[in-house]
């Protein structure tokens, strides 16, 4: 069998891309190593509720043109983002806001709030901030940077904020109004029945692989510039990587670095409402986990029972789940030696988070694989 492409990667990006190329005609194949399609986005149900296996995903955007895609593959509902902060035995609103601040200090005022933060970074005197935690101080002031930032940035990162680069941070948004809406965009929302049904969708038609990894299944025919199965059965004349970019080449110039995260999930059978929100972050560097995720609230669910994941961060190590990147500027140095093999490539294409070692959003995946797949010859 000739195939045009072969998609590595059933996630959102992977996904998208080949509905495109099926529409121009393509004949395409997906292969992923997990055992289901939708990559980290992948919801699972259990006792009616969708639970989100890999971390919370919620979609958001300002792009009319994008939200309108999503909404040809899924009916959206109109959850809106708005987590809660625990630190000790306060309970804060974020983003950082009005109902945040009321809480912290007493104060009902965006101009108190405005002048308690504005004296406590003055006091500070910080010019050029040297690392993340100076950064972060010189934006916030000490009372926001202790209690909701540093904790919770060390977990995330496994070091100090002292350690990290100033970078890291290049703002940190305060807003002086009593909304707890995390994101700005105009239109987010959760698919109702989950993200595997909207990729299911994104995937009809398409020949489907799992458990089958790259290095494993297919090898390059130099004499016909191609890619082939190892059993000699199938061709492709192109390939879409979305995997590690180091990992497809070997990592012949090292290996860049990424944070993984363990997911603790518990189902409380009988328990209606464990915490009264979706997403619960904690930010104490004590308590082990960044957050709590109660996954019915995504979809305003009244089930008798609920589910819920606990998020530990922790380092990378060859062979784990890679889930986001280390952008510092030795990790962007070594990135850039790899995008230039990657560029020398005839026949292959590199995309998604992995491919393209960047953090995305869901709508800037699908704005990227649309981009891909628009430039690819009909």
């Amino acid at each position: 069998m000739k195939y045009d492409y072969l998609v590595v990667g059933a996630g959102l990006f992977g996904a998208v891309f080949a509905r495109e190329m099926k529409k121009k005609g393509k004949r395409c194949q997906v292969i992923d190593k997990r055992n289901h399609i939708a990559g980290n986005i992948y919801t699972e149900e259990i006792k009616g509720i969708q639970v989100h296996r890999y971390g919370a995903h919620i979609f958001h955007t300002s792009d009319r043109n994008i939200w309108n895609y999503v909404n040809e593959l899924a009916e959206f509902n109109n959850y809106v983002n708005s987590p809660l902060a625990v630190y000790q035995d306060e309970l804060y609103n974020l983003p950082f806001n009005m109902n945040t601040f009321a809480k912290m200090w007493n104060i009902r005022t965006p101009r108190e709030a405005a002048e308690r933060i504005q004296s406590q970074i003055a006091r500070l005197g910080i010019t050029e901030p040297a690392n993340l935690e100076e950064q972060a101080l010189s934006l916030v002031g000490t009372d926001i940077y202790e209690k909701l930032v540093k904790g919770y940035t060390e977990k995330q990162w496994g070091r100090d904020c002292r350690e990290l680069p100033a970078f890291i941070i290049q703002r940190l948004p305060v807003r002086f109004t009593y909304d707890n809406n995390y994101f700005k965009d105009p239109y987010q929302g959760i698919p109702k029945g989950g993200y595997t049904a909207m990729t299911a969708k994104l995937l009809e038609g398409i020949e489907v692989r799992l458990e089958t990894a790259f290095e494993d299944y297919v090898r390059r025919d130099e004499k016909n510039d191609t890619y082939v199965t190892n059993d000699g059965q199938h061709t492709f004349e192109k390939v879409l990587y979305t995997g590690m970019i180091d990992a497809f080449f070997n990592y012949c110039e090292g290996a860049l670095e990424y944070r993984s995260l363990d997911f603790e999930t518990e189902l409380l059978e009988g328990e209606e409402n464990y915490q009264g929100n979706a997403v619960v972050n904690y930010t104490e560097r004590e308590v082990p986990y960044t957050r709590i995720i109660e996954h019915k609230h995504f979809e305003f669910g009244c089930q008798p029972d609920t589910v819920i994941t606990r998020e530990y961060p922790r380092e990378w190590r060859r062979g784990d789940e890679p889930y986001y990147p280390v952008n510092d500027a030795q990790n962007a140095a070594l990135y850039q030696k790899y995008a230039l093999l990657a560029s020398r490539q005839q026949n292959v294409l590199f995309g998604g988070r992995l491919g393209q070692y960047r953090y995305y959003d869901m709508d800037k995946v699908i704005a990227a694989a649309l981009e891909m797949a628009a430039a690819e010859p009909a």
